[in-house]
């Protein structure tokens, strides 16, 4: 991606203070969204390396990985998959629980998306401590799966989740468009 696509991702990426609780600075993407140049050059700055991976499918992290992994799938010319919090799946699923700074989660896929010989590109919007991506990728290969990478938006360096998903990686590359 160029210098000047950065730019303008970075440009359209709204920083709300204090939101959802002191201290924190939410980094919103609504703004990337409704912009049509930017949200294109996402798309496609994301298409282009689930094909230079070899992605032969997309699963996309509830819930901004779905806004953002459904037109990548599209762009791309490969298969979405949505990977839900628990309980928001009919049929049957694969789940898998993961810890957060206050607790625990659980996410679900559908236990028939994923199959021998699927490479899999994870998408989210951004790669804070790592849980859920971790979890997604335990999930991918207790389907049969490979994954094939992991690209966001953004990365939020100071919180360490790129470190602490070395070992779910597992030699699979994890891809930043944004490092802050």
């Amino acid at each position: 991606m160029t210098g000047e696509a950065r730019q303008l991702l970075l440009s359209r990426i709204r920083d709300v203070p204090d939101y959802p609780q002191p201290g924190v600075v939410f980094k919103d993407i609504t703004p990337l969204l409704a912009d049509p140049e930017a949200f294109s050059v996402l798309t496609e700055s994301l298409a282009e390396l689930c094909v230079r991976h070899g992605a032969t499918k997309i699963v996309g992290l509830e819930a901004r990985g779905f806004i953002l992994g459904a037109p990548v799938a599209i762009r791309a010319g490969l298969g979405f998959i949505p990977v839900r919090k628990a309980g928001k799946l009919p049929g049957a699923t694969l789940s898998q629980a993961y810890e957060l700074e206050y607790g625990t989660a659980e996410i679900e896929v559908h236990a028939e998306d994923l199959a021998t010989g699927d490479r899999v590109m994870i998408i989210d919007d951004v790669l804070a401590t790592g849980g859920t991506a971790a979890a997604a990728m335990e999930l991918i290969r207790r389907g049969g799966a490979d994954v094939a990478g992991l690209a966001v938006l953004m990365e939020l360096g100071f919180l360490g989740g790129r470190d602490r998903l070395a070992p779910a990686l597992a030699g699979a590359p994890l891809e930043a468009l944004l490092a802050l």
